[in-house]
C-alpha cells in the first residue's frame, strides 16, 4: 500500500477495535497511511500515537457518514455472531451484518469513497457440505440451506456489497470498487474470539473428546496472512492494478488444509494438557448441540448460557471444506506465509494459562454432574434411533 497522493486522506477500518481490524490499521499505518479505527468499544490494547480512534456504530448511518469524511478507502470488518451464544442472536445479527453493511455502501456512495474491501467468510459458500479444494467458481449455497444466521446474513451482505461494485459516487467523484475477501478461522498471538474460549473449554476439563473423521480437512488463517490479503485487495481495486479486484471475490487461508483436532495439538500439548483419545461419531455431537440450542432458545433471557458448540461450530470443525488459493494468488498476489502455533502458546503462556490445581467445590461438582447426566441421556435417545447426519 502506497501513502504517494494519499497521504492527506486515511483508511476507515469498521471493527477496528476487534483483533483483526486493530492488527490491520496498524499495519497500514506503518505503510504511511493515516487509519481511523470505527468500532462501538475501544480496542484492549492502546491506540498507537497517530491512528485515530472513533466510537460509532455501523447500524447509524449518519455515524458512518460522519466518520467517512476525506476517506479513500473503507475495510468493512465490523459484524456479529460468529461463533457461541451471538449466533442465536438473529436480531443484532441481521442489524449488524446487513443492515451495517447497508449503511457502509450508502455512506461510501455519499461522501465518495471510491474503494470498499469487505471481509466476508468460507460460510457463504459452505453449509455443512464436503469442498474438497474449491473455488470462486462454486455458487453461493442456497439462502434456506445456512445452518445459522450469521452464514445466512453474511453471505446478503457480500451479495450487496459485490452487486454495488461500478456504482456512481455523488457529486461525480467516480465509482465505487468493491470486492469481498472470504476468510478461513483466524488465529494468532492475541485472538480474542476463538482461541481463548478453546482454552478455558481445556483448563476447566472440557476438552474430553475429538469427534467426526479423523480424515477431516478444514483451513486456518494467521492474522497476518489476512492482513497482506487485505492490503493487496486495497491495492488491486486502484487503476494502476487496472481494478482487477473489482467486484470480485476471493479464498483467504494459510493454504495448508489441516484436519481441525490435529490443527489445535501443539496448543493443548503446549499448555501441558493431555489431548484426548476418546472420538465420538459426528451425527451425535451434532445432536447434542442441535439440544443446547434448543435449551438456549427456552432459557436464554434468563440464564444466557455459553454453549459449549453450536451446529455450525460443529459443521465448521469436522467437515471437510477447504479451498483453492489460486485466484487470489493471480490476481492479488497473495502468497500466505507459514506460521505456527508456537507463538499462540507462548502468548497464552504470557497469560498464565497452564494445569492448575483444581479445586472441586459444590458448584462444581453438580455442574460436571449435570453435564455428564445431559450426555448419557443424549447418548441413550441417540443409539436407538440411529440418527444419521447429512451434510
Amino acid at each position: 500500500m502506497e501513502a504517494g497522493s494519499n497521504a492527506k486522506k486515511a483508511v476507515l477500518i469498521t471493527g477496528g477495535g476487534g483483533y483483526f481490524g486493530f492488527r490491520l490499521g496498524c499495519t497500514i499505518y506503518k505503510k504511511g497511511v493515516d487509519v481511523i479505527l470505527f468500532d462501538v468499544m475501544k480496542p484492549l490494547q492502546p491506540v498507537p500515537e497517530g491512528i485515530k480512534f472513533m466510537q460509532g456504530n455501523v447500524c447509524c448511518l449518519a455515524e458512518v457518514e460522519e466518520a467517512l469524511k476525506d476517506v479513500i478507502c473503507v475495510f468493512h470488518i465490523a459484524s456479529y455472531g460468529m461463533s457461541g451464544r451471538e449466533q442465536l442472536n438473529r436480531k443484532l445479527i441481521e442489524d449488524v451484518n446487513v443492515k451495517g453493511t447497508e449503511n457502509v455502501i450508502q455512506a461510501c456512495k455519499s461522501t465518495g469513497v471510491s474503494s470498499l474491501v469487505y471481509t466476508s467468510t468460507y460460510n457463504v459458500i459452505f453449509g455443512g457440505q464436503i469442498i474438497e479444494n474449491g473455488d470462486e467458481s462454486l455458487p453461493y449455497l442456497p439462502l434456506h440451506l445456512h445452518p445459522d444466521h450469521y452464514s445466512r446474513t453474511k453471505s446478503l451482505a457480500e451479495m450487496k456489497v459485490l452487486k454495488a461494485n461500478g456504482t456512481e459516487l455523488a457529486n461525480g467523484k467516480g465509482v465505487l470498487r468493491t470486492c469481498a475477501l472470504r476468510p478461513a478461522g483466524i488465529y494468532g498471538p492475541g485472538e480474542q474470539r476463538h482461541l481463548p474460549r478453546i482454552v478455558s473449554y481445556i483448563e476447566r476439563g472440557l476438552f474430553k473428546f475429538v469427534y467426526g473423521d479423523p480424515l477431516s480437512l478444514v483451513e486456518f488463517v494467521h492474522v497476518d496472512n489476512l492482513v497482506q490479503a487485505h492490503i493487496l485487495a486495497f491495492e488491486a481495486l486502484q487503476a494502476n492494478k487496472k481494478h482487477i479486484a473489482a467486484g470480485q471475490a476471493y479464498f483467504i487461508s494459510d493454504g495448508r488444509p489441516v484436519n481441525n483436532f490435529e490443527f489445535f495439538r501443539p496448543l493443548v500439548e503446549g499448555l501441558g494438557y493431555k489431548f484426548p483419545t476418546c472420538r465420538l461419531p459426528l451425527s451425535l455431537v451434532y445432536f447434542f448441540a442441535f439440544l443446547t440450542e434448543v435449551v438456549h432458545f427456552l432459557v436464554g433471557r434468563i440464564y444466557n448460557f455459553q454453549p459449549l458448540l453450536t451446529r455450525t461450530e460443529v459443521y465448521k470443525t469436522g467437515v471437510t471444506h477447504y479451498f483453492s488459493m489460486e485466484k487470489a494468488r493471480k490476481e492479488l498476489g497473495y502468497e500466505p506465509q507459514k506460521y505456527s502455533l508456537n507463538e499462540v502458546v507462548e502468548w497464552f503462556r504470557s497469560q498464565g494459562c497452564g494445569p492448575k490445581p483444581r479445586k472441586y467445590t459444590m458448584t462444581r461438582l453438580l455442574r460436571n454432574g449435570g453435564l455428564l447426566l445431559l450426555f448419557i441421556a443424549v447418548l441413550v435417545s441417540w443409539l436407538p434411533s440411529a440418527v444419521t447426519f447429512s451434510p
